[in-house]
């Protein structure tokens, strides 16, 4: 006999194990999808041979694209109010999910003889059709939180668990996804084409392959998707719940007084320092283990030991932050962070190769650690700062100071990236000669690069944090006393 589930008071079955499952699986989907975005620029840079400049142009289009798709997208599901068999939030995710089944791959059609206007336009297409299937499915599914129960506790337990489904979801694709795309050069009488600086035999991108796998992964994200969608439970009415209040406002004035919140502020440009240091590295990192290091092919699982350290200090950042407070706890991890870079800073001098990359796996290991504390607290940080704009102004504004965050953290993921190209244009790097014919000079350039945008990154978080961030433990307990008081008088007066 079939056992039956456990029902709430509304005959929906109870939450539990099946929801947590069923909602990491759905950051799995999205990650599936989102952990291709490092691979882009390597391959229009190494396989498709597009020059520098255009390249660093064209991403800069499509990441301003980005920067906007999330609200305008987000606000056509909010106003869209049928009656859908699958409600409304699990409809636009089936919608997505379908569209990245193939979206994904299109970004790496592999035509690398093609005119280079026929190559523009198919980096442009292919990656917005993309990235607005890619939000048709994330909006969503992260707005349905807080329709599968109505419980704070089971929220939490929600949102750890997206983030375990985020977490399998990038470390699957960025160990595996460089061992299946990259290769040993040989020359044409078949002996390995060696890197005369380093001794290491040069690696080249399989453009081809990568198609391929994209459109595997989109498949892995769709089956993922569709466990999410039949194992989760809606308990809350979808037509009560809004996600975003939509109303006119004043871009300009907007802009101003997000200016004028501090923490807001501090929290943005610490976000942005992150995207436009280390993850702007992600092309110069690939291109420096195909050149110098030899080992494109394990670029993954170097990068993911360095950043191991920072999913094993999770666990324990919450009595950090308890003992030390918010601010208190992540500028201390941004001084290590900067230990860390300025460690790397040292590997391009080293000649012997394994102590090079020895050394610069300590700084880039102690780089995750510290950045592990930011990163845990970093929207944590900007719930005090809306806290912050009402304590001092009497107003939330909480949409207008999350949506400008989230558009400068996106549109600093397009400069950074853009601002690199350029820069690697300059220290030589020849889109023509992919990996295998790049001098040893400029594999060297590549190593300094990647050191210096790990420092650009821990500054800048630094910066942000220690000296802009104006809410430290002290601080957070006067507001939060100040505004409980208020809502206190607000609510008896009524």
């Amino acid at each position: 006999m079939e056992k039956q589930p456990l029902l709430d008071a509304n005959g929906k079955r109870k939450f539990g194990m099946t929801d947590k499952l069923a909602y990491a699986a759905g950051d799995f989907g999205c990650n599936m999808s989102f952990a291709l975005k490092g691979t882009v620029q390597t391959f229009w840079l190494v396989y498709m041979m597009l020059e520098t400049g255009l390249l660093s142009a064209l991403l800069l289009v499509v990441q301003i694209w980005d920067a906007v798709n999330d609200p305008l997208i987000g606000s056509l599901i909010d106003a869209d109010h049928r009656s859908y068999k699958l409600g409304k939030y699990r409809t636009y995710i089936l919608i997505g999910a379908c569209g990245l089944l193939v979206a994904g791959s299109m970004v790496f059609l592999p035509f690398p003889k093609a005119d280079t206007v026929i190559k523009a336009i198919l980096f442009i297409v292919g990656y917005v059709i993309w990235d607005a299937c890619y939000t048709i499915a994330n909006v969503p599914y992260g707005s349905m939180l807080s329709l599968i129960t109505e419980d704070v506790g089971e929220r939490a337990q929600l949102s750890t668990w997206r983030s375990v489904g985020s977490m399998v979801g990038n470390i699957l694709p960025n160990i595996i996804l460089p061992m299946l795309i990259w290769k040993k050069v040989y020359d044409e009488n078949g002996k390995p084409v060696i890197n005369k600086l380093t001794g290491k035999q040069v690696e080249d991108l399989l453009g081809e392959r990568v198609f391929w796998v994209a459109l595997i992964m989109g498949v892995l994200g769709f089956i993922a998707f569709m466990f999410m969608i039949k194992k989760i439970t809606i308990r809350v009415d979808e037509n009560s719940v809004k996600t975003t209040e939509i109303k006119k406002f004043n871009v300009l004035e907007a802009f101003a007084n997000f200016m004028k919140n501090r923490p807001a502020l501090g929290a943005t440009v610490a976000a942005m320092g992150m995207f436009l240091g280390m993850q702007s590295a992600t092309t110069a990192n690939t291109i420096m283990f195909a050149t110098h290091f030899g080992m494109a092919s394990l670029s993954g699982i170097v990068q993911m030991v360095g950043f191991l350290p920072m999913f094993f200090f999770m666990p324990f950042v919450k009595k950090i932050v308890e003992k030390y407070g918010k601010k208190e706890a992540s500028v201390l991890g941004t001084i290590v962070s900067l230990v860390g870079a300025g460690i790397m800073l040292i590997f391009p001098t080293i000649s012997n190769i394994n102590l090079s990359l020895a050394v610069y796996m300590i700084g880039l290991i102690l780089f995750g650690i510290g950045m592990g504390v930011y990163t845990c607290v970093s929207w944590a940080l900007m719930g005090d700062a809306i806290d912050y704009n009402d304590w001092k102004t009497g107003k939330r504004e909480e949409g207008t100071v999350y949506s400008l965050h989230s558009f400068f953290r996106k549109l600093a993921q397009g400069i950074g990236p853009s601002i690199v190209l350029l820069i690697m244009g300059v220290l030589g790097y020849n889109s023509d000669l992919g990996t295998v014919g790049q001098s040893a000079e400029t594999a060297k350039n590549m190593c300094w690069l990647v050191a210096v945008l790990y420092l650009v990154s821990a500054v800048l978080q630094f910066v942000g944090i220690a000296f802009i961030y104006n809410i430290d433990k002290k601080t957070l307990e006067k507001m939060n006393t100040e505004l409980a008081a208020r809502k206190a008088a607000e609510e008896s007066a009524e």
